[in-house]
């Protein structure tokens, strides 16, 4: 099975061309799910588990890899489903997601797909907040659902969304009074997080669920004045979004007259030295891994402060 993320390094051109690969599997049923193999380190075959006192039910143990101490996510409990019983022939998922290595337990991997970000679409209406779908697609007339990591890894251990008391002493955002905060994400738990941070420091906040839906609101925003930083200090956007990725909405911005001058912060679980890359070539003015408040703050009021002229 490793040798299925053999040629990951070989595909970064997908990126920033709206699309992506999917790595399917299956946790106890017939419906496949789907990961971004950018997140993906490594699958192997489930190692033994050592069990700690006091983790948390939905992890399964921990396991040594590479010297490095993961721990092992149960995909299933943590979706409202039945445990995986048969570790011996589940695989693990080892994905860095939020500057953290975990390991997903789950029942069978399959095979990566290549498809593009506008075949992967929000979940239907009605799946309600309970939901832990982030987007589906269809693949073989099958629908594939794609999880929302970051919510099952923030009921697991909720991350931190204040900004520090000596942090916040500092920072001067006065002069963007009256702007919007525009944040793009497709994951709820996510776009609060980054609202709870930014909120605190008197900002108004304005969301979108994919990166069309924001291109679609920014357009409405700047045909009001022509130039949509009159109304817009900046964007704080994933990369990873259906419809339309971060990258994409980055250059559609950047190639706009009257959205050009807006300032684009990426902010994202995917990490390493390729997304830097992709950063200055879709002309994005930062980037920053998630989520540290902290950081996104002191990133904000940056380019809140900056001259928009400069570019």
């Amino acid at each position: 099975m490793s040798s299925i993320m053999d040629s990951v390094n070989q595909r970064t051109q997908l990126v920033g061309q709206n699309r992506l690969e999917l790595l399917l599997f299956r946790l106890n049923g017939k419906q496949r799910f789907g990961i971004n193999v950018f997140k993906v380190r490594e699958v192997l075959q489930c190692p033994p588990l050592t069990q700690i006192p006091r983790l948390n039910a939905l992890v399964r143990g921990i396991a040594h890899i590479r010297g490095q101490t993961i721990s092992i996510i149960d995909l299933s409990l943590a979706t409202g489903g039945r445990k995986i019983e048969n570790l011996e022939n589940g695989f693990i998922i080892i994905a860095e997601y939020n500057r953290s290595v975990q390991g997903f337990l789950v029942g069978s991997v399959e095979r990566i797909i290549n498809t593009n970000w506008d075949a992967i679409l929000p979940p239907p209406k009605g799946t309600g907040k309970a939901s832990y779908l982030t987007a589906v697609t269809e693949v073989e007339d099958e629908l594939i659902e794609i999880l929302d990591v970051e919510k099952i890894l923030n009921e697991i251990s909720p991350l931190k969304t204040d900004i520090s008391d000596a942090l916040a002493a500092t920072l001067n955002v006065k002069s963007s009074a009256g702007k919007i905060i525009f944040i793009a994400d497709d994951s709820s738990v996510a776009r609060n997080q980054v609202k709870k941070a930014l909120t605190t420091l008197g900002l108004e906040i304005e969301t979108a669920k994919n990166g069309q839906e924001a291109l679609t609101r920014l357009k409405e925003l700047a045909s009001e004045t022509g130039d949509v930083t009159d109304k817009v200090g900046i964007l704080v956007s994933d990369i990873e979004m259906p419809v339309m990725d971060g990258y994409t909405l980055t250059a559609e911005i950047k190639n706009n007259p009257e959205l050009a001058k807006l300032r684009v912060v990426l902010h994202t679980s995917l990490s390493g030295v390729f997304n830097q890359a992709m950063v200055k070539k879709v002309g994005a003015d930062d980037f920053i891994a998630k989520f540290h408040p902290d950081e996104l703050a002191t990133a904000v009021e940056k380019w809140l402060g900056s001259d928009s002229k400069e570019k």
